[in-house]
């Protein structure tokens, strides 16, 4: 990706893939580098697929299956020949529908190369990479990027290697690509381990949960570990710290407690905001409900 939307010049995923929110009847335009890592001419196909959110994974369909999405876009380079270790770039133009219906569309827009069948052989070997498509079409504002972090799960496989097990819950609007790490304190003889970077990361739609894992040394103490989850799917992260120990081998460990809940950005503020709120009408409230302390005026008349 050469290019993103100025309002997500700071978004680490629109960097890497294409993520728009755009009203019916847009048209957008996505520069793209493709790079010939090779040592030998290539001749590289680029075209548009479909592409679908399943079980918590990202899935490519196969070859160069469409979706609506495809139909919207077109390459300005359906074909490029690059010599060794050269690039070109080719630009990718997303032509929206007046009457598109409301809702997220996933695609890929693939860069695709054969490689020669070996002496003898018949097997041709192709080779893809591609940039992810994520594109919400609306009217409006864009809806809203957030996710839950549920249980935490400590395990050690037969081989005595452990690993932990994050519950996740989009509880957003927009698709998310989930990372992240682990960072372990307060374990035996007060030591500390990591952190140790999300292994098996998920992509979730709108409404769905999924698990993202963490691997971890074989030589890792049982603790127990204060362990602290730090998740996070572009700009939107989220923490929690749980009391964790981790099982014997072949073993799956009792679910950590929850310590402490971290959000971060509008959450934050929402959360100031509304405890000044509750404050102050508390205030208020005694105030008006505390009984007056001042002397009743006397009435006297003057015919007395």
């Amino acid at each position: 990706m050469l290019e993103a939307p100025t309002e997500r010049r700071t978004d680490p995923r629109a960097l890497r893939y294409i993520v728009d929110h755009l009203p019916p009847g847009t048209t957008v335009k996505r520069q793209l580098l493709i790079v010939n890592r090779t040592d030998q001419t290539r001749r590289v196909d680029v075209y548009p697929a479909a592409a679908t959110l399943e079980n918590a994974a990202f899935r490519f369909g196969e070859g160069r299956a469409e979706n609506e999405l495809t139909s919207w876009v077109t390459v300005d380079q359906g074909s490029v020949e690059l010599g060794p270790w050269g690039e070109t770039r080719v630009r990718a133009t997303i032509t929206v529908p007046p009457t598109a219906s409301r809702g997220e569309r996933y695609g890929v827009v693939w860069a695709s190369t054969a490689s020669t069948p070996r002496a003898g052989g018949e097997i041709m070997q192709v080779h893809r990479v591609g940039v992810r498509m994520y594109l919400d079409i609306g009217p409006g504002g864009e809806p809203a990027s957030d996710f839950s972090i549920g249980e935490v799960r400590p395990a050690r496989s037969p081989e005595g290697e452990p690993s932990m097990t994050v519950q996740v819950t989009n509880t957003g609007g927009r698709a998310l690509d989930l990372t992240g790490a682990v960072l372990l304190s307060d374990g035996p003889a007060g030591s500390r381990a990591g952190p140790f970077p999300v292994g098996q990361g998920v992509t979730l739609a709108p409404g769905a949960s999924g698990q993202v894992i963490v691997r971890l040394p074989t030589t890792l103490p049982n603790g127990p570990w204060k362990a602290e989850v730090n998740l996070e799917s572009g700009l939107v992260k989220r923490s929690i710290t749980a009391q964790v120990t981790f099982p014997d081998a072949g073993q799956v460990g009792k679910r950590g407690s929850v310590v402490s809940r971290i959000f971060s950005g509008w959450t934050v503020a929402a959360a100031v905001v509304g405890l000044l709120l509750v404050v102050g009408l508390a205030m208020l409230a005694r105030r008006s409900g505390r009984p007056s302390t001042r002397r009743p005026r006397e009435r006297t008349s003057a015919g007395r």
